[in-house]
């Protein structure tokens, strides 16, 4: 459990890197294999591309055919999403398109920009879904300016 806290702070931790918008959520994602090693990391906009979200930032970061992703954990700090409009495949899709079958998340999204149900296409296609509340204050901090 502790590993599972630790890493979702560090999910955290990365959203604070995403430069502010007034669009779209500040996230962190990490990617581990069940050994424990870091696969990859990820959070929103990064390398500049507005619409990037973290999880797909993390993901394009590994092969699709690396053989620890499905025994992999994705951490979020914020519910993968299920709606999207700046590309044709959600997080939620990428992820189960990836193969792991653990996601941990913080927060789950509020409806502001969609009504997310990332969680429940999760847990239907079979992927365990973690939710870990305590640290959904951490993850709602670089969303302030959203939510106030």
């Amino acid at each position: 459990m502790n590993d599972d806290h630790d890493r979702l702070r560090l999910a955290c931790e990365l959203a604070r890197l995403c430069p502010p918008s007034r669009t779209a959520f500040s996230v962190g994602a990490v990617v581990v294999a069940a050994d424990g090693t870091e696969l990859a990391r990820g959070h929103s906009r990064e390398g500049g591309d507005p619409h990037v979200h973290a999880e797909e930032a993390a993901l394009a970061k590994i092969s699709p055919d690396d053989p620890r992703l499905p025994g992999a954990t994705i951490y979020s700090s914020l519910e993968p999403c299920s709606v999207r409009r700046s590309r044709p495949r959600t997080c939620t899709r990428l992820i189960i398109d990836s193969g792991i079958r653990r996601v941990v998340l913080a927060w789950r999204e509020p409806v502001l920009f969609a009504d997310c149900h990332g969680a429940e296409e999760l847990a239907a296609a079979g992927v365990a879904v973690v939710e870990l509340p305590g640290l959904a204050g951490p993850a709602r901090e670089p969303n302030a300016h959203l939510l106030g």
